[in-house]
């Protein structure tokens, strides 16, 4: 929950700037996902330019009496072509449940925007080694409601405890998790292997080619480190040196 209108005007003009520089050199997909009152600025801005827009959260009723709700139909009407669902943030914050992340993803694959799901595991549920069994659920719960969809699917690991915390998992704890997500996925697709699975836990430009090397780890999901367009651009890069 971060920007304004002329923050958002000072930022696309220093990201594109540095972002343009890299030209042909990246070989990274690109999506910028802003708060829902500046979807129509940010689609203005990135418009000619090769960065999608997505969007935060989404809900998961076609239209109606959800006051405050936007629907799937209200992002694609802006140009929306991903959502990030089930963020960690959502789910401590606004009590999002493992099967209200679930109907949103179905809701998602119905449209044209492409669902990024987010999972991962509190600090607490770490040290108790739960890990893969808070990732197997959440996950569960995801792949239980689709069927012929997960070529559009993106998953994010996002370690709760290394959210803005400055904490971020050593290379050895994501390769592990994202490899067990991968072996997870596996079970219910002979596409596990082409699925995008990305770190979020504190990415930045100082850790992401560590990072964006692992074997499993196919991208990230960049949270206070996209703010800074300069940073931004170089996990970019970091990203297409890969």
């Amino acid at each position: 929950m971060n920007g304004s209108k002329s923050f958002n005007v000072d930022w696309f003009k220093g990201f594109n700037a540095a972002f343009s520089q890299l030209g042909s050199n990246t070989q990274s997909d690109v999506m910028v996902c802003v708060p829902s009152p500046y979807l129509s600025q940010m689609s203005a801005l990135l418009e000619g330019t090769q960065v999608a827009l997505g969007a935060q959260d989404v809900s998961a009723h076609v239209k109606g009496a959800y006051t405050g709700e936007i629907s799937l139909g209200m992002l694609e009407d802006l140009g929306v072509q991903g959502v990030i669902i089930g963020h960690s943030e959502r789910r401590a914050y606004h009590a999002e449940s493992d099967e209200m992340v679930g109907k949103k993803v179905q809701a998602t694959v119905s449209s044209t925007l492409m669902p990024i799901v987010c999972l991962g595991e509190t600090q607490a549920q770490r040290l108790a080694g739960l890990t893969n069994s808070v990732i197997a659920a959440q996950l569960k719960a995801v792949t239980d409601v689709l069927e012929q969809d997960f070529d559009r699917l993106v998953i994010a690991y996002e370690p709760v405890w290394a959210i803005g915390t400055g904490l971020t998992a050593s290379p050895e704890q994501a390769q592990e998790v994202h490899a067990f997500i991968r072996a997870q996925l596996s079970q219910k697709t002979c596409h596990a292997n082409a699925l995008k699975i990305l770190y979020g836990g504190s990415m930045n430009a100082q850790n992401a080619s560590s990072l964006l090397g692992l074997p499993d780890v196919d991208g990230g999901l960049i949270g206070g480190a996209s703010l800074m367009a300069q940073d931004f651009v170089n996990i970019i890069h970091a990203a297409g040196s890969i």
